[in-house]
């Protein structure tokens, strides 16, 4: 609210100040009358300078290549996601789009016009979709239901319930508007975070959606008139929109061995808020408690809890507070058989991308696109609408660094650094020395995961400083007793580098991650344009001018009467491009090792060093970790079996398996499995 506030006044400061130099140029023109020849003659040169300028565009920004490309994009997507079956109700929801957009045909009384036949379009469809192989269809990948047959051959079946806990993206699907609200009615009922209706109002309603999707900045709960929630069920994460799946392999494969909805359960959550909002709002850890509880009191076994990314072991610790699940100290061992960490983000969960995200509202994935791409985003979906929206969500403010410099790296060396390495990566934020960007910039400096920390709070919001203050905590404790004292404090239970494991003695953990991917690690900034700051409305000097008693809702800004952009704008160096650097540097992204979107410290040091030491991990729980190399099939989409990208290895044959012996009761099979350095690079970091 202030923000806008502010930019509404700035608008109207800019409008007063042009009806001024109206005014003064209309008396100008009074008086000196005979300057008008020359002043058409200026404006016409200006004109030309314009349009010449609009003529130099590239090509790749002008309507006749994105109208087109668009076309053939919306052609290629038909082909890859409808079914034959969909034509069936093509003719409904034909109608349903044009009523909702009051779109009208025109009536002819005198013409008695067909219904629309889709039959022999779907037939030929039909025809032509059974002739596609299987692996290269998205939403399959050949090896449906394989694992599964394998496992129950050998006489394995079902032995201990399986609860399913999603990360950010494998719940992706789940997120739905319950707004009845005049301005949210349009998403009712509908999913706004995955599926085809999100596309849908992305691209007809896209204020609306990024409003309703957006938390307050204060609260970190719904804004005013909006209301989300995670859909339940399996199919909330079973594929993100039709035909790319997420969690329905492992779905198919433990049916095979008599799993369904009385011994499987998936637990999809609205990962936008924190995980203490997360029970405020939506006692999401209470009905977990139930579920599993439910479980064994059915079952007679204790449950496989597995979690993918995000999912993460603030629920063992939550059950066990004494002033929150108030489970009791032994709770996780007499209901918990094992904990499977799928490419788990112990550390940091997507460590660099997330600070990026906070930092410029960019990632990788942004800067890398090629310009028509960067082009059309920034233009649909600018980079500070990105930025405002990321630091609204308190979840993944949880992605924040863990550990510091003690565990990333100083500016001249990281445990996971190649040898002959030519830019470290404890250098999280570097600048290029001569840059035109930055030449006239001073106090800029190469920056390790430490001084990148505060560098980047300082360029957030008041708002967002407090959120992450008020639910995390991204330390290094090394003292055994305070260690036990925060297992009292809900802050410290996301960073498994302040609390203990759980008293679980005969609890496994099974750390399952991909390696072979490069993954983005650390980054090249630069500095360009300058711009209107907003941090201005959180000084303390902020002036309210409402006379209601709740004074915090229309507080705005008092601005100068000069009021000028003072902030400099903190982007990715994208024109920086080093491929025989070492680590390899591409579009100003340091690569380094992990699934694609995970580090391999934050992937494995926990599991292969900090939970082998008795001060984080006191019952001695075991600890088992396979490492999945990254084999993708190229003839497949989505890399088939053997693929270990982040989110594609829970189509993994080799996860799968691991699964399907843990909870068939055939876990001790499952040994450690390394194809990475991680154990010498986790031997690096500064754990006394």
């Amino acid at each position: 609210m202030t923000l806008t506030n502010r930019l509404k006044k700035r608008n109207q400061s800019d409008s007063a100040l042009a009806q001024h130099e109206l005014s003064h140029e209309s008396q100008h023109h009074h008086y000196e009358p005979e300057h008008n020849s020359h002043q058409d003659g200026d404006k016409g040169d200006r004109k030309k300078k314009e349009t010449k300028k609009q003529d130099g565009r590239h090509f790749y920004a002008t309507r006749r290549f994105i109208f087109p490309l668009g076309l053939i994009l919306g052609v290629l997507l038909g082909l890859v996601f409808v079914q034959p079956s969909d034509f069936q109700d093509f003719q409904t929801h034909l109608a349903l789009l044009m009523d909702e957009f009051e779109f009208r045909v025109p009536e002819f009384p005198n013409l008695d016009l067909p219904q629309l036949d889709l039959s022999l379009v779907e037939s030929e469809w039909r025809r032509l979709w059974s002739n596609i192989p299987e692996p290269w269809k998205l939403n399959t990948n050949g090896l449906e239901f394989t694992v599964g047959e394998k496992i129950a051959a050998r006489g394995l079946t079902a032995k201990h319930p399986v609860v399913l806990i999603p990360g950010i993206i494998s719940t992706a699907s789940g997120l739905e508007s319950w707004s009845t609200s005049p301005d949210y009615r349009a998403f009712f009922r509908k999913k706004v975070w995955g599926g085809f209706s999100m596309i849908s109002q992305v691209t007809f309603n896209r204020d609306k959606w990024i409003t309703a999707l957006m938390l307050d900045p204060t609260t970190g709960l719904d804004p005013p008139g909006a209301k989300v929630r995670a859909a339940e069920g399996i199919d909330a994460a079973s594929s993100f929109i039709q035909g790319y799946w997420l969690w329905s392999k492992i779905v198919e494969n433990l049916a095979v061995v008599n799993y369904d909805t009385n011994n499987l359960h998936l637990a999809p959550y609205d990962w936008r808020l924190s995980y203490y909002n997360l029970e405020e709002r939506d006692a999401y850890f209470s009905k977990l408690r139930a579920t599993i509880e439910g479980f064994v009191a059915r079952e007679k076994r204790k449950v496989v809890l597995t979690a993918h990314s995000m999912g993460s072991t603030y629920f063992l610790k939550w059950v066990e507070s004494p002033e929150h699940g108030k489970g009791g100290p032994d709770w996780v061992e007499n209901h918990i058989e094992a904990y499977i960490s799928i490419a788990g983000t112990h550390l940091v969960p997507e460590q660099a991308k997330a600070m990026a995200a906070f930092l410029s509202g960019e990632m990788k994935d942004t800067v890398q696109i090629n310009p028509a791409g960067a082009y059309v985003l920034e233009r649909f979906f600018s980079r500070k609408e990105r930025q405002k929206l990321f630091r609204s969500w308190a979840g993944s403010a949880s992605m924040w660094i863990k550990g510091g410099d003690d565990v990333w790296g100083n500016a001249t060396w990281a445990p996971d650094d190649l040898d002959n390495t030519t830019h470290s990566h404890g250098a999280l934020i570097a600048f290029r020395q001569n840059s035109p960007a930055t030449e006239s910039e001073s106090g800029l400096f190469n920056m390790t995961s430490n001084q990148a920390g505060t560098w980047i709070l300082e360029r957030t919001p008041e708002s967002f400083q407090k959120m992450l203050a008020s639910n995390y905590s991204f330390g290094i404790e090394r003292d055994e007793e305070k260690l036990k004292a925060n297992n009292l404090d809900f802050t410290k239970w996301t960073n498994p580098l302040e609390i203990q494991l759980p008293n679980a003695p005969s609890m496994k953990i099974y750390c399952v991650y991909g390696h072979g991917k490069e993954t983005e690690r650390s980054y090249w900034y630069t500095q360009r344009e300058y711009e209107y700051d907003e941090i201005q409305p959180d000084s303390p000097h902020a002036v309210c001018t409402d006379s209601t008693q709740d004074g915090s809702v229309n507080c705005t800004s008092h601005r100068e009467p000069l009021d000028l952009p003072l902030a400099r704008t903190t982007h990715i160096d994208a024109e920086y491009t080093d491929e025989a650097a070492r680590p390899r540097i591409l579009n100003g992204v340091k690569m380094g090792e992990g699934d694609g979107t995970v580090s391999l410290l934050s992937l494995g040091a926990m599991c292969v060093e900090g939970w082998r030491r008795p001060r984080w991990n006191p019952a001695g729980i075991k600890v088992v970790t396979v490492e999945l190399p990254h084999n993708p099939v190229a003839t497949i989409p989505r890399g088939g079996g053997t693929t270990s990208d982040h989110v594609d290895v829970l189509g993994s044959l080799a996860l799968n398996e691991i699964i399907l012996k843990v909870a068939t009761g055939a876990g001790d099979e499952v040994q450690d499995s390394f194809v990475s350095n991680i154990r010498e690079y986790a031997k690096r970091i500064k754990w006394d």
